[in-house]
């Protein structure tokens, strides 16, 4: 049944990673006709970073193409998938999706369940949803510990999440640990997983997202480095020069 749906999905390889070449409208109109037959499966939110180590990284690699889809959250994949034919495929931010399927969430009665980061920025979210969203439905949340957890621990999380059956489970470990994470409890977790990294401190209020004139320029990676630019100066800057060198000069096409 999976093997069927996923299928469906165009995708756009990026430096071997099947970046999925869809756009926000089809995404969600994709997730709502199916949600129930998607439990157990993961998105993974794409960016150039993700991609530039998928590149580097064969496990990763694996990780990136082994769950149901990996979208172009990062502007230049959505921008080089429409030079490449895909003239629909256009960016998806993990905070934009979040956002259209919370607006959504009270009318389909979809439960949400928060796996990552503190618990302060949890019961942030918890707060700011609920005064935007009242009858939202967050069946649980759980922060992780720092240390590695015991395979005991673990399993009782995974109960604790199937218990209450949420439709939606949004990871956000930061990659590349979420999307690991992720691949670890493929086919153990009842509901759908995504991982959005930033997108907890986002509706936590913790940090800001970019203009939308930036955010339209793909500029939102320096709109971030301006807000945190000890810890993501390093990897934008790698990052972002090893992706134009293999692109560009090296013309890795797949």
């Amino acid at each position: 049944m999976i093997n069927k749906i996923k299928k469906k999905i165009p995708v756009c390889a990026i430096l071997g990673v099947n970046i999925a070449a869809v756009n926000m409208e089809w995404l969600m109109e994709f997730l709502v006709n199916n949600i129930k037959k998607l439990s157990g499966e993961y998105i993974c939110v794409s960016n150039v970073h993700t991609t530039v180590t998928s590149y580097e990284n064969s496990e990763y690699l694996n990780i990136q193409n082994g769950g149901l889809m990996a979208l172009p959250d990062g502007g230049p994949l959505s921008s080089l998938g429409r030079k490449r034919g895909y003239s629909k495929m256009s960016r998806i931010a993990g905070p934009s999706l979040m956002n259209e399927i919370f607006a959504i969430s009270e009318e389909k009665g979809y439960k949400h369940y928060f796996y990552g980061s503190t618990d302060e920025t949890l019961k942030k979210i918890q707060v700011n949803l609920k005064r935007s969203y009242p009858e939202i439905q967050i069946v649980g949340m759980y922060s992780p510990p720092y240390r590695k957890i015991s395979q005991s621990e673990d399993e009782i999380v995974v109960s604790q999440i199937n218990d209450v059956k949420p439709d939606f489970v949004w990871v956000g470990l930061g990659a590349p640990k979420q999307e690991i994470w992720m691949n670890l409890h493929q086919g153990l977790i009842k509901g759908l997983m995504i991982g959005v990294g930033a997108g907890f401190d986002y509706y936590a209020g913790n940090i800001k997202r970019a203009p939308k004139w930036m955010q339209n320029f793909n500029l939102e990676w320096a709109y971030r480095l301006l807000q945190d630019p000890k810890r993501l100066f390093k990897r934008y800057l790698i990052t972002n020069f090893k992706f134009i060198w293999l692109i560009l000069i090296n013309k890795k096409f797949k």
